[in-house]
């Protein structure tokens, strides 16, 4: 009689190892990071919108009357409260006098109306009485955006910087390197800083045509001064000149007006520039200059992965297969680039935001009235004493801040586990 073949043991079944869900901080930091670019860069059309019949954005829109108010969930003071009573008492008289403005003599408000119209600020208010939560959106979704920017321009040229260096090798490669170890000498922040003043200072000139404007004056002068009979007139004679005789001062510049109203010198009409146009400005400034330097880290990253790629066998196949040098970097350097770059992108990405929130809080960046982390911090600051401190304008920008570049920090370290096969899968 024949035996029974004795069956295997079944193996258990392999778990499939899904590479974006084996760092639990990387998907925390991801759904945190959701939350806030959807409720800060979600709603910028909102906060940057105008409500019909205003004629100010959300978040400028804000009275005295409700200025330095605490969080509508904080403890409030004798003075805090009075303050609050006479704001809601305000804002029901207007409502009144707006439901019937035709009425000669209008109720004085109730104690419901009174207290359907007491604020209740979530973040509170700032010293124009403008709401700190909306404006805490809106600076968080410009920083955001501002960082992402910055951190798109970074990773673009330093990817092509250091692949040109990487792919073409020999002197070139050793010419770019030390240029970048040149750039990695000077501090860091003094470019940052260098940069936007010089943008600044470009988008000043373009718009008012100061400079131009002197020169012209200062030419002028020195003809008058040479049919006076100083023929050995200068432009610094003629410079000192317009600062003691204001008469000729004063006739030079209306003969310019004249001049430019005429169409003679239209290179020297100051070019009109609406708030919006200003404020765009500003901000495509300050993401160049952040964008300009932040590249330095990614180039070095992206030489080292080229000089790594180029020594495998399937590009020493490609070349000795005779591939053009395009399709070799599109084809074959490229796809296996793209992991660092992304990893070094989600990390670019914090850093941008703190250059950004940095450069604000110390005047040189984002401009007010339009909000950023940075100068909501630094305005913060300006409330903490020792006779009253209004913790609220330092504390939410700040935990807002840190919160999205810890978040960051923990998707760029989830990502790094899910591009890098030889980290632990455990």
């Amino acid at each position: 009689m024949a035996e029974k073949s004795i069956p295997a043991l079944m193996a258990p079944a392999r778990q499939r190892d899904n590479p974006l869900t084996r760092s639990v901080a990387g998907i925390c930091g991801m759904v945190v990071l959701a939350i806030l670019v959807l409720a800060c860069v979600g709603t910028l059309p909102w906060t940057l919108g105008t409500p019909a019949g205003e004629n100010q954005a959300r978040y400028e829109q804000g009275t005295l009357a409700g200025a330095l108010l605490p969080p509508a969930w904080a403890p409030h003071d004798e003075t805090e409260q009075a303050q609050l009573r006479r704001f809601a008492e305000l804002r029901a008289t207007e409502e009144i006098v707006r439901a019937d403005p035709d009425a000669i003599d209008h109720p004085a408000p109730t104690e419901e109306q009174i207290r359907a119209s007491t604020p209740r600020p979530l973040f509170g208010t700032d010293k124009l009485g403008r709401d700190l939560f909306i404006r805490c959106l809106t600076g968080g979704g410009i920083s955001i955006g501002i960082g992402i920017a910055a951190a798109a321009i970074s990773v673009v040229i330093g990817t092509l910087y250091g692949a040109l260096a990487a792919y073409i090798g020999g002197r070139v490669d050793a010419l770019l390197m030390r240029i970048v170890d040149v750039l990695y000498g000077l501090p860091y922040i003094l470019l940052v800083v260098l940069l936007a003043v010089a943008g600044d200072a470009i988008v000043s000139e373009m718009t008012t045509k100061q400079a131009a404007r002197q020169k012209w004056m200062e030419e002028q002068t020195v003809l008058v001064l040479q049919s006076e009979g100083q023929t050995d007139a200068t432009r610094t004679t003629a410079r000192e000149a317009l600062d003691i005789r204001s008469d000729l001062q004063r006739e030079l510049r209306d003969r310019l007006e004249q001049e430019i109203d005429a169409g003679r010198l239209p290179r020297l009409k100051p070019t009109e520039l609406s708030p919006g146009q200003r404020k765009a400005l500003e901000v495509g400034i300050l993401l160049v200059a952040i964008g300009g330097v932040s590249w330095l880290t990614m180039a070095r990253v992206v030489r080292g992965q080229v000089l790594s790629l180029k020594a495998q066998p399937f590009m020493e196949a490609a070349r000795a297969m005779g591939v053009p040098g395009w399709r070799q970097f599109l084809l074959h350097l490229l796809p296996n680039l793209l992991g660092p770059i992304i990893v070094y992108a989600t990390l670019t990405v914090p850093q941008a935001i703190l250059q950004e929130s940095f450069l604000s809080f110390l005047g040189i960046g984002v401009q007010e009235p339009l909000p950023s982390w940075g100068n909501l911090a630094a305005d913060g600051l300006k409330e903490l004493n020792t006779i009253k401190t209004r913790w609220w304008l330092l504390l939410f920008p700040c935990v807002l801040l840190a919160t999205t570049l810890l978040a960051l920090n923990f998707v760029g370290e989830g990502l790094r586990e899910a591009f890098d096969p030889k980290r632990s899968r455990n």
